[in-house]
């Protein structure tokens, strides 16, 4: 497998995971989203928009947008859980088309991150890579979040094989997706 598909395929992998886990947690009772519960972050309108701003960090820079420190200035853009899938979906759909539009040179170009009083510069598979790495890590803690809840948590790691292609048809279909979107990417 490319580099190139590979990036892809995880682009494809993390928006339906995060289709997969918002509608889990639309399913919540009232009060369930807010709610103190023990991890990282406090609660799942923490852990979520957390996930959302931190995308729209390096997102911003993978475009190369200078947004740096003002993706966190507010810690909860969103506390309606609705809301926050929909701008979730949004930036989702945004760092695949990013992906998308790679080269297998672009992967090895440099992204400049703009921190608080300085800019770093890595390649751009590694920000992917520690991208997708950050929303599989804080995925995993709203899964577990969710089992405190009367809503079974959710499958997130269907998304990569062919073999899991029935077990993937519940979010394709939600999204307006064909098996051939997540599967056919040969570079």
């Amino acid at each position: 497998m490319s580099a190139l598909r590979f990036v892809r395929k995880l682009a494809y992998a993390n928006m339906l995971a995060n289709d997969r886990l918002h509608e889990a947690v639309s399913q919540l009772e009232a009060g369930e989203f807010e709610a103190p519960r023990t991890s990282f972050f406090p609660s799942l309108v923490a852990t979520l928009n957390h996930i959302l701003i931190i995308d729209w960090f390096y997102v911003d820079a993978l475009e190369g947008g200078q947004l740096g420190p003002k993706a966190w200035e507010n810690e909860i853009p969103y506390s309606d859980s609705r809301e926050l899938r929909a701008a979730q979906l949004g930036s989702d759909q945004r760092l695949l088309a990013l992906c998308m539009r790679l080269t297998e040179d672009r992967l090895a170009e440099p992204v400049q991150i703009h921190r608080a009083g300085r800019i770093q510069v890595e390649r751009c598979d590694d920000v992917l890579s520690h991208l997708f790495q950050h929303q599989t890590h804080h995925r995993g803690q709203a899964h577990a979040m969710l089992s405190g809840t009367g809503i079974k948590p959710p499958q997130l790691d269907e998304f990569i094989v062919a073999d899991d292609a029935q077990n993937r048809r519940d979010v394709l279909q939600r999204l307006g997706l064909k098996e051939a979107d997540v599967m056919a990417l040969d570079i």
